[in-house]
């Protein structure tokens, strides 16, 4: 009488385990860089958000409201503020540092161990309260590796997203 033995031998299971480790291999590759897009999209959307915002707000309030932009070796952050140029600067993770009578209406920081940067033309930019105009014009680029989006502000305080290149898929070029 035979016994039908269920199960795998070692040889089967060696084979399963070696192809599960060569599809794992070519699909960790494909999340890395996916995370990393998500992180710059991310970062163009919320930086082109808070600009709209600055400028809202200084129309609302009636008073002019800045944007000062940071980046060093410790990473980059951005603080919406009001009060005076360089009135209000922040550290990497974001908080804002605002000297007295100046407000923190809103910061945002990038560590240097995320994949991006963001770097800027201007160190501050200031949204006039009476037609929401901006002084200086500024482009604000957000890059990783291989990609980059530029948020562009115009003199009317208009802002606008684009890529450089073709690697970053879903923005006009500059």
């Amino acid at each position: 009488m035979k016994t039908s033995q269920r199960g795998w031998t070692l040889v089967e299971a060696l084979i399963s385990l070696s192809v599960s480790a060569i599809a794992l291999g070519t699909a960790v590759p494909g999340f890395h860089d996916a995370r990393e897009r998500r992180h710059i999209d991310g970062a163009a959307a919320q930086l082109e958000t808070d600009l709209q915002m600055a400028r809202s707000l200084a129309v609302l309030h009636n008073r002019t409201v800045r944007v000062g932009f940071r980046s060093d070796s410790s990473g980059s952050c951005y603080v919406v503020h009001s009060g005076g140029p360089g009135a209000c600067t922040c550290d990497a993770s974001g908080a804002a540092i605002c000297t007295t009578g100046a407000e923190a209406l809103r910061s945002m920081g990038y560590p240097a161990d995320l994949p991006l940067t963001l770097t800027s033309n201007a160190a501050s930019m200031a949204f006039e309260h009476v037609r929401g105009t901006v002084t200086p014009t500024s482009t604000v680029r957000i890059t990783g590796r291989g990609r980059a989006v530029h948020i562009v502000t115009n003199i009317m305080g208009r802002v606008r997203a684009c890529s450089p290149s073709s690697a970053s898929p879903g923005y006009p070029a500059c």
